[in-house]
């Protein structure tokens, strides 16, 4: 058989880099999606070396550019004839707000509105896959977007506040994977949402926090798991015959069982309302 293809957004580190290794190890072949070229280089020389693999390869990905965003799908579309499985698994946190490219709020932008143009851009090969699915890295950081989404400042001009508007770029993630899993379920394709838990990564540094936040992250990463017990559940759900039924499709999950969502995670009109909000603000920018 020929082995699946899997893409993996984010992969050149932590959790999306022991993803990566442990599907390759199993045969599929793996493309991690990044922003910088000599890292995604230097991961895939360690998931080859790790996984004992010749299928692994890297794309140019940069969540914060549609140009890139489109690129990248192009050049996806001239290398696979299907993804069976696409792991949206990049994402940010900030302390000071930024915008992307086209002017979105970046977390926003990168966590959800990249990620969702992806996946539409990338929707052919999903549904091309024989037994597709996509996986969502949420977060149980979803709780922090207390009542859920602002509507009327998704882009956070208002107020910005950094755990606030990382909370509701996770509920984001959430609300994508229900209405997701509603509009491709007739293609087959099983989507999932993921809390990995609290992971030793290198998430949050490099200058993406600052003060006390910054201090606080490096507390707690005392009291963090790994970042291959991080990526266990995102395996679990993309390996072939475990978690990607179609009965089980649209759910959260931490730990191989289905996660608690806040009460303002179960709002069908709001993630429907969420799809309508993203596909109008891809088409302002063209």
């Amino acid at each position: 058989m020929d082995p699946r293809t899997v893409v993996i957004t984010g992969a050149n580190t932590g959790i999306g880099l022991e993803t990566a290794v442990s599907l390759a190890a199993v045969g599929d072949r793996v493309i991690i999606a990044c922003r910088n070229s000599d890292k995604a280089a230097a991961a895939v020389a360690e998931i080859s070396l790790r996984a004992d693999s010749t299928l692994v390869e890297a794309v140019a990905l940069d969540l914060a550019s549609f140009e890139s965003i489109r690129a990248c799908a192009a050049q996806l579309h001239e290398r696979c004839e299907a993804v069976d499985v696409l792991i949206n698994n990049a994402g940010l946190v900030l302390s000071n707000r930024s915008t992307t490219t086209e002017g979105f709020e970046t977390v926003f932008g990168v966590n959800h509105l990249g990620h969702f143009l992806l996946t539409d851009l990338l929707a052919d090969l999903v549904k091309a896959a024989p037994a597709p699915r996509v996986v969502n890295l949420a977060s149980a950081a979803h709780w922090f977007a207390v009542g859920g989404l602002n509507f009327d400042d998704l882009q956070s001009i208002r107020h910005y506040n950094i755990w606030v508007t990382y909370g509701r770029s996770k509920l984001a993630n959430i609300y994508f994977t229900q209405e997701l899993a509603k509009r491709w379920k007739a293609d087959g394709v099983a989507v999932s949402a993921v809390h990995p838990g609290m992971v030793r990564s290198e998430f949050g540094q490099d200058g993406d926090t600052a003060g006390i936040t910054d201090s606080l992250l490096g507390l707690s990463r005392g009291f963090t798991i790994s970042s291959v017990e991080g990526a266990d559940t995102s395996v679990w759900l993309a390996t072939a015959g475990t978690g990607g039924d179609l009965e089980r499709s649209g759910r959260y999950w931490t730990k191989r069982k289905k996660g608690i969502m806040a009460p303002w995670a179960k709002r069908p009109a709001d993630a429907a309302r969420l799809w309508a909000a993203s596909e109008e603000l891809i088409e302002t920018v063209g």
